[in-house]
């Protein structure tokens, strides 16, 4: 009873007004519409209101930012992805892509686009962040960036710390072909441990999350940032003093220590998205007597 679903702006207002948490259904990963710009109206019909274009790995129209490019950015294919999520009044999520995609659907987009959990690059340079060249993009298109509690890309030191971890793991035990100790777990995991306990994790605390929408406020403007916690994917760990959406009222006291207004805090704390929620929606409105888009992928060569 306490969660509204929430497929507009208008929705969210209303849920809000009642006083229920608005709930919005997005789809975090474009791999999942198989290719299909029928695919993604269904998932329109069903009640996703945004499209993240792809997670942690490139797909056939698409380049992540983790991943190996093969596209240069988006496919042609992409770019008509982009198109008809304008159409739907989807938002189109520029988070986990790389940047050349980021540039290509900001070249494309007819409506304001989210990133909705990615930090500055400028902060922290991860390739799931977002530099200033794009942030400075992203506020002429009039999207906003909503800055991730992740700590590998809230703190420089937590990054390093963490892919030092992930070499050590693999020199310890790497199945199924190498490492220290494979197949002796239990020697890998004592192993592990002690390097644990040699290499304490760096802090990472509320104050530099709070560094990074401070940043992106500077580049891109106060109406293009946001708060995207991702508390459904970072883990265990998480930010010092900022465990669940309870803390969020100290982040926002930080920011008011920092010079903030009410009404900036406002913004981040919701507005800003509204904003662009509103946006999209008169993008579709225009957009009410085009034809559904009718691309479709080359085929795939099959194994």
């Amino acid at each position: 009873k306490d969660l509204a679903i929430a497929r507009t702006a208008a929705d969210v207002r209303r849920a809000h007004a009642a006083g229920r948490i608005a709930s919005l259904i997005g789809v975090e990963g474009g791999g999942q519409i198989d290719a299909s710009l029928s695919v993604l109206r269904a998932y329109h019909a069903m009640g996703a209101g945004y499209l993240t274009l792809t997670h942690s790995r490139t797909i056939a129209w698409a380049d992540s930012a983790t991943d190996d490019p093969r596209h240069g950015g988006l496919t042609p294919f992409g770019e008509a992805v982009v198109g008809e999520l304008n159409r739907l009044g989807m938002l189109v999520d520029l988070s986990h892509v790389s940047e050349d995609t980021m540039r290509d659907a900001l070249r494309v987009t007819k409506a304001p686009v989210i990133f909705s959990h990615s930090g500055a690059r400028s902060v922290n340079d991860h390739p799931r962040n977002v530099s200033d060249a794009v942030l400075r993009l992203v506020a002429a298109n009039g999207g906003v960036v909503m800055v991730d509690f992740a700590p590998v890309y809230v703190s420089d030191a937590y990054r390093r710390w963490s892919a030092d971890r992930s070499a050590e793991q693999a020199r310890i035990n790497a199945p199924p072909f190498g490492g220290l100790y494979i197949g002796q777990p239990d020697q890998a995991a004592a192993a592990m441990q002690a390097w644990l306990v040699a290499h304490p994790a760096p802090r990472v605390t509320l104050a530099q999350v709070a560094d990074h929408i401070v940043h992106v406020a500077k580049v891109a403007g106060v109406d293009h940032v946001g708060i995207g916690s991702d508390f459904d994917g970072v883990g265990s760990v998480l930010p010092e003093g900022l465990g669940d959406v309870s803390t969020y009222p100290a982040l926002l006291a930080e920011l008011m220590r920092r010079g903030w207004s009410d009404r900036d805090v406002a913004k981040l704390a919701g507005g800003n998205v509204l904003r662009v929620m509103e946006a999209a929606e008169r993008v579709s409105a225009e957009m009410a007597g085009a034809l559904p888009g009718t691309a479709t992928m080359p085929e795939l060569p099959t194994k």
